[in-house]
């Protein structure tokens, strides 16, 4: 039962109406909405109101309250979604959004999204259109494939195409092939919301045509085919080739798909890397259907995007499901944009920041490096640490699973302060900065720190040291 003193601190607590009013007479809240202060006062009154019948002793006075009330209200009118840094060497990082866009494809967003446009409208004809018809003849053009769409995430391309052209039927998969991807999402699972039955086949380090064949009968829809991009099974292995997949689903009249997961425009074998199945391959080989994802080494936005034959293209895009998984216009702006750069591969690799990344020597590396640990060493103690060393970077986003590229990071042990508690704080500041951890030593590779934001990390950490 709570106290005397306790009774008299909870009467003593200001009104929401008194509150309200005080602030209005404060500059603080002037241009705040009126139902975001509200909210802000009853949640503050509510937490003094736990605190005292906690036993403590809370300031309530009207300033302390006032104030309290409106960092609240800031901090519900902050975004959510906020830029950041990206020092964590790499590129392709899931929880940090994946792919940077061009500029071409962030102005095009702008161009697109500022107006109206003809996302569905034939200007040829003044009739209704097909939205795919923005990118269509482009991806075509890239892969070489009869027929192209998008939706908005390879697992939807995946399922689509699934759903589309295996429902009710079975679909002969490799067991080595069946994969899982971040946040616990297997191939096995969409199959199944596909409406179509998997059937295994080989063993997880061994597949062999004959299995493929054995495992055909009357009930076989497709032989579905998945690049493991995001792992690597070594040693004593065999999987089966898509042409020889092709020769044998064309003998029994059995559609071919394929998905390549990251999937990729560029040979990055030409910049020393290892290679990547290209798009344009799997198109040649005689797959029916290869779908990837626009937001990984393609690095363009969030998509799938689905290619093949006429035929199987046209029965996709009258599925029902495709008006559920269909792409918007200001994706489509930013994935028309970044295609087109990749009709020059040079082009593409300068003005495409996750090829720009991938593709940065060792050297330039060195450069960016040495620039960073000047600035970082301005703004550094007597006692701070700071080096360079020569570390790896990674590719992320499930692609080139195996890939160390060689980089060279500055790192940071603060004197007055543990690793830990810098790497918390410089992640909760403005702008946030993501580095990494290794050997008690904070960590910042420039490999995807972008040009200017090595004055952010210097300043912010200047900040950060000097209230330690």
């Amino acid at each position: 039962m709570p106290s005397t003193d306790t009774h008299q601190l909870l009467r003593h607590l200001p009104g929401v109406d008194h509150l309200l009013d005080k602030t209005r007479e404060d500059d603080r809240f002037a241009t705040m909405p009126r139902q975001v202060i509200i909210r802000a006062a009853r949640t503050v009154l509510d937490q003094l109101r736990s605190q005292i019948l906690d036993g403590l002793n809370p300031d309530f006075d009207d300033a302390a309250v006032l104030s309290e009330i409106a960092r609240q209200c800031r901090q519900t009118l902050a975004p959510k979604l906020v830029p950041l840094i990206n020092a964590t060497g790499v590129v392709l990082h899931t929880n940090l959004g994946r792919a940077l866009l061009t500029q071409q494809a962030l102005k095009n967003i702008q161009t697109i999204g500022e107006s109206y446009s003809n996302l569905e409208l034939n200007l040829s004809t003044g009739k209704r259109g097909l939205r795919y018809t923005a990118v269509e003849s482009l991806i075509c053009e890239l892969t070489g494939a009869e027929a192209a769409m998008a939706v908005n995430n390879n697992a939807g391309a995946v399922l689509l195409a699934l759903n589309t052209l295996a429902e009710g039927t079975d679909v002969v998969v490799s067991r080595g092939e069946l994969v899982e991807i971040g946040g616990s999402f297997r191939v096995p699972d969409v199959m199944a919301k596909s409406g179509c039955r998997l059937k295994e086949v080989g063993t997880t380090n061994r597949t062999h045509v004959k299995d493929y064949a054995g495992a055909i009968t009357e009930d076989t829809g497709m032989l579905l085919k998945v690049h493991t991009s995001n792992y690597r099974i070594q040693g004593f292995t065999a999987s089966v080739g898509l042409k020889d997949l092709v020769t044998l689903g064309k003998s029994h009249k059995i559609t071919v798909m394929e998905d390549l997961g990251s999937g990729t425009l560029v040979d990055f074998s030409a910049f020393g890397l290892p290679m990547e199945p290209l798009v344009s391959h799997s198109v040649a080989a005689g797959a029916d259907i290869v779908t990837f994802s626009g937001d990984k080494l393609l690095g363009g936005p969030q998509a799938g995007i689905i290619v093949g034959t006429k035929q199987a293209v046209e029965k996709i895009r009258a599925n029902p499901l495709t008006r559920a998984l269909r792409i918007d216009k200001l994706t489509l702006a930013a994935l028309e944009a970044t295609l087109q750069l990749y009709r020059d591969p040079a082009a593409a690799t300068k003005e495409i920041p996750t090829l720009r990344m991938l593709t940065m020597s060792f050297e330039h590396t060195c450069q960016r490096a040495a620039l960073l640990e000047k600035q970082v060493q301005k703004v550094c103690g007597a006692g701070d640490i700071v080096a360079c060393a020569d570390l790896e970077s990674r590719p992320g986003g499930g692609s080139f699973p195996d890939l160390r590229l060689p980089t060279r990071c500055v790192t940071l042990i603060p004197k007055n302060m543990s690793v830990a508690t810098l790497e918390r704080r410089m992640r909760l500041s403005t702008p946030a900065v993501i580095a990494r951890i290794e050997n008690n030593r904070y960590i910042m590779d420039p490999r995807t720190i972008q040009p200017g934001q090595e004055t952010l990390i210097s300043s912010t950490l200047e900040t950060i040291l000097r209230t330690s």
